[in-house]
């Protein structure tokens, strides 16, 4: 894996990049569509390269348990298993060691998880995290970590930070290297200087990216934002930045503003499931009555399939009626919207007119409420 720093902005921390795999090249700032079970819901392979999307998050937790990555490695790998050329990243199962906290037990040697499907205990630790992942064949591997619960006070969350830096000691030892990458993650709360630790020490081990764990779980926006904005400060500038799990447009911009280059949530597909559309006006909610009779594609500016084959009308009534074709065009409408906000960022920074695309992207926003932050749910149904 390659990464290149092509521009930034002069009055902010944004940053265009280009990430480069064994599988295509990636362009950043970039969102990634969740695929948590080797699918992301209601979409093909073909969907999402109409989009314009080149990599894809999928679950190591939960493919661990179901088919299994020795199931998954013996039938060629995650890439042929789920017929996706592009890339693929790999999250390490750390959230769920917050997500199932009931299922789970902590110690020095991993986490001890009783399976969610049928009850088995199954340890993980550092080192069988990475063969899982390698077994998968992700382009981008993650290590293992602790994502602790803002309710948790410092001292708790100092161990589990320095916890973390342990396992990715271990996690760097049991990686061969090669084509596949592996990211680092940093962790410590809404403490900064439990970040800035956990930065050094994460860059001392030596990763080829760096994730930012534990954010998006109820500390509110603005403590997040400051908490990125510390974070990313202490990052090497020539390694792609990963923020985990939050997924708000407003959040994607303001993140990128801070020096993000990766992100992922299950938002858009979810809400897209829930009858809940991203536009450029706002957010819609197309089980409204109101759109019983509306003739109007939801944006009558976006360029998607759905907008330009289908009414709002005809999307309510496939939603009040439970049919399938009905999540699907809400999920590719989202996440065309997201591609969108995306590539619109990039190009903002390239000409150097992101801090006016910005100002103007979040008062779009502001005209309709947005959604809460949406995490993994404890089965992770991306």
């Amino acid at each position: 894996m390659r990464f290149e720093l092509l521009a930034s902005d002069p009055a902010c921390a944004a940053r265009r990049g280009r990430l480069t795999t064994a599988r295509g090249s990636v362009e950043t700032p970039v969102f990634m569509p969740c695929g948590t079970q080797a699918t992301v819901k209601t979409l093909d392979p073909r969907d999402l390269a109409a989009e314009g999307i080149g990599l894809i998050l999928c679950n190591t937790y939960h493919l661990f348990l179901r088919p299994g990555h020795r199931v998954v490695q013996a039938l060629g790998g995650l890439h042929r298993f789920m017929g996706w050329e592009g890339a693929i990243l790999t999250d390490s199962g750390g959230y769920q060691v917050l997500s199932l906290a009931p299922l789970r037990r902590i110690s020095e040697e991993g986490v001890t998880f009783q399976s969610h499907l049928d009850g088995a205990r199954h340890l993980l630790t550092p080192e069988t995290v990475v063969e899982i992942q390698l077994a998968l064949g992700s382009d981008i591997a993650v290590t293992l970590d602790e994502c602790p619960s803002q309710d948790a006070d410092f001292e708790y969350h100092r161990r589990s930070m320095e916890r973390t830096a342990r396992w990715s000691a271990r996690c760097r030892a049991a990686h061969p290297g090669g084509p596949g990458a592996l990211f680092g993650i940093v962790q410590g709360g809404v403490h900064p200087d439990l970040r800035a630790r956990s930065a050094e020490a994460t860059q001392r081990i030596g990763f080829d990216g760096f994730a930012i764990g534990g954010l998006g779980i109820g500390e509110g926006a603005e403590r997040m934002y400051a908490v990125v904005e510390t974070t990313t400060s202490c990052l090497p500038p020539e390694a792609p930045r990963y923020l985990m799990g939050v997924g708000t447009p407003g959040d994607l911009v303001e993140c990128i503003a801070r020096g993000v280059d990766m992100f992922d949530c299950v938002l858009p597909t979810r809400n897209a499931r829930n009858g809940t559309l991203f536009t450029a006006a706002g957010r819609l909610n197309i089980k409204g009555a109101a759109h019983a009779r509306d003739e109007r594609p939801v944006d009558p500016g976006c360029t998607c399939y759905t907008c330009r084959h289908f009414s709002r009308a005809y999307l309510r009534h496939l939603y009040v009626a439970n049919e399938i074709l009905g999540l699907r065009l809400n999920t590719i409408h989202n996440l065309h919207y997201y591609a969108g906000l995306m590539r619109e960022a990039r190009q903002a920074i390239e000409a150097g007119t992101f801090a006016a695309w910005r100002r103007d992207a979040l008062a779009r926003m502001a005209s309709v409420p947005s959604p809460e932050p949406v995490r993994e749910e404890s089965q992770a149904d991306g």
